[in-house]
């Protein structure tokens, strides 16, 4: 009879296309992986997976059997998340995405709370871009995860909890540097330093100053506080949302800052779930709480 843990282990091997990584992602010896996969498809009386000393390659009826399993293994999820909402507050395990662009912001104003206030609450927490969340999300490996917005969610729901402008970092130097307020068509595009592309706050940011992706803006980084160390050393300049602003600039002498006076607000985020994810009660909840609790501090 087919397994669940059978299930995994074909679902581990789909993945990544190899048995000893699938076996370590499984926390069992690949000669156990491979028993239960040569097990399940006996059963099944089909090949699942062609492999050799090479590569290991996905059927097409392997294909669709495993779009099926990753059905049962959500339905699965979806049973034991009715259970623990059932349980007073949040006191369950809950796998939280969050892009690199948030985390580093909100998480050190939002952990103490949870800490405090649900002390049962065990969270496990990733980092990674937004396109690999979504993707973890839509296929069971993350609860939900914390996205800006827009952002195609293809079938994914949206609890927004979060909006925000950017401001203009400037070396306090700048001829530009010190009003309140700045318009996108006063920047410098050859001097804006952006994020590398698969952040969507890059993609965020052009949208917010109508800037077309093809355009000729400065050099790219990979994260928002090697731009403010360039914006220090007169590089150029740079874009950051309002919830980073304190971390990133704090006291640091010689920059300053403007408002992005353009249509906004520029970004908004939100918990992202599954349509039918039976923990929405708890995602309802969190989001609650990072709205009231992001209200209170800002």
């Amino acid at each position: 009879m087919l397994t669940l843990k059978q299930i995994d282990y074909a679902l581990a091997v789909g993945k990544n296309l190899h048995f000893k990584k699938a076996a370590d992602e499984c926390y069992v010896s690949p000669s156990t992986l491979s028993n239960a996969i040569t097990e399940l498809e006996t059963q099944l009386g089909v090949k699942i997976f062609e492999r050799n000393n090479k590569k290991v390659i996905v059927t097409s009826l392997g294909q669709e059997i495993l779009e099926k399993a990753q059905q049962i293994r959500l339905e699965v999820q979806n049973i034991y998340e009715l259970v623990q909402n059932k349980s007073k507050g949040l006191s369950h395990n809950i796998s939280l995405g969050i892009i690199p662009t948030i985390s580093p912001y909100f998480l050190p104003l939002i952990l103490p709370k949870i800490q405090k206030e649900f002390p049962d609450l065990k969270l496990k927490i990733e980092e990674g871009q937004s396109v690999f969340l979504a993707k973890k999300v839509r296929e069971g490996d993350l609860d939900m995860a914390i996205l800006a917005l827009p952002y195609e969610l293809n079938g994914l729901s949206s609890l927004k909890f979060w909006e925000e402008d950017f401001y203009w970092v400037s070396h306090d130097q700048n001829e530009l540097a010190g009003r309140s307020e700045i318009k996108a068509s006063e920047l410098e595009q050859s001097q804006l330093m952006l994020l590398e592309d698969g952040h969507c706050l890059k993609d965020h940011i052009l949208d917010a100053c109508n800037i077309s992706s093809s355009s000729k803006y400065s050099l790219k980084a990979s994260s928002l506080n090697t731009l403010i160390q360039l914006v220090k050393g007169k590089m150029g300049t740079t874009l950051v949302p309002k919830m980073a602003l304190k971390e990133l600039i704090g006291n640091k002498k010689g920059l300053a800052i403007s408002h992005l006076n353009e249509a906004g607000p520029h970004r908004e985020i939100a918990l992202i779930i599954r349509e039918n994810y039976a923990g929405k009660e708890s995602a309802e909840f969190l989001r609650n709480f990072f709205e009231k609790t992001l209200k209170e501090i800002s």
